[in-house]
């Protein structure tokens, strides 16, 4: 759920001073023996703190390989870069979501093709519709590659579900 392992959209664009002040916070709050850097448990608080739920194995596993191998856990700065990566990556789906949402105007959680193909009539009417159909394709693809975080459902080979984020 990083942002550089999903899109690279958000780059080059720093965090607020208060989401850092906030981000220190945590990491203070959540390093209680003061040892100067968190443990892959530390960590796994400091993310329900700061996001709402507790990261699975697979992203735990993900971060602490991620980091320096000589280090014993997360130093501050690795820990802001990582939170830096983590709020892109949440902006990101939530915009994904926002457009999603405009799109599914029957609210049914899924997108068919002919709804896809109204949806560009009215934002994109000049384009053809065999562009149409390879965006509704390349958006079934996307899913599916981003399927390593997101439960997907995809009901018919003519629909387009939205991911469920249990978290979000």
């Amino acid at each position: 759920m990083f942002a550089s392992e999903t899109r690279t959209w958000w780059t080059g664009r720093e965090a607020r001073p208060s989401d850092r002040r906030k981000w220190v916070k945590v990491f203070e709050a959540c390093d209680e023996d003061k040892k100067g850097y968190l443990s892959r448990e530390d960590f796994k608080v400091a993310v329900v703190m700061l996001f709402g739920y507790k990261p699975t194995k697979i992203e735990a596993d993900s971060v602490m390989t991620s980091i320096n191998s000589n280090a014993s856990g997360i130093c501050l700065e690795e820990f802001i870069k990582l939170m830096e990566k983590k709020k892109a990556a949440q902006l990101h789906q939530n915009e994904i979501r926002q457009i999603f949402t405009a799109f599914d105007r029957q609210y049914r959680g899924f997108l068919t093709l002919e709804d896809f193909k109204k949806a560009f009539k009215q934002v994109a009417p000049k384009l053809s519709e065999r562009i149409v159909l390879e965006a509704f394709r390349c958006s079934i693809c996307d899913c599916l590659d981003w399927s390593y975080w997101w439960h997907i459902h995809l009901i018919t080979k003519d629909t387009f579900c939205w991911p469920q984020f249990p978290h979000l």
